[in-house]
């Protein structure tokens, strides 16, 4: 029997810049204003992988329907200035 409170992974996709000051901050574009920072990269994915579960843990609060997990794709363009 399984239980109605199963868990199910997802998977968002994750933008991390190097700070001018150090550290890094980390981005998740699918969720506006889920971002956070850490000294190392290993301690910026801890700290979003957080920042995550707290937003969704807020939609599911609101019974907001979770966003579907998106492709991101990231080039570079040059420009003339």
């Amino acid at each position: 029997m399984t239980s109605k409170m199963d868990k199910k992974s997802l998977s968002f996709p994750v933008i991390y810049e190097a700070a001018e000051e150090g550290g890094y901050v980390v981005s998740v574009p699918v969720l506006p204003g889920c971002h956070t920072q850490g000294d190392t990269l290993e301690q910026a994915e801890k700290n979003i992988k957080e920042a995550i579960l707290l937003y969704l843990e807020s939609m599911m609060a609101r019974k907001e329907i979770l966003p579907r997990e998106t492709q991101i794709f990231q080039g570079r363009v040059e420009v003339q200035v």
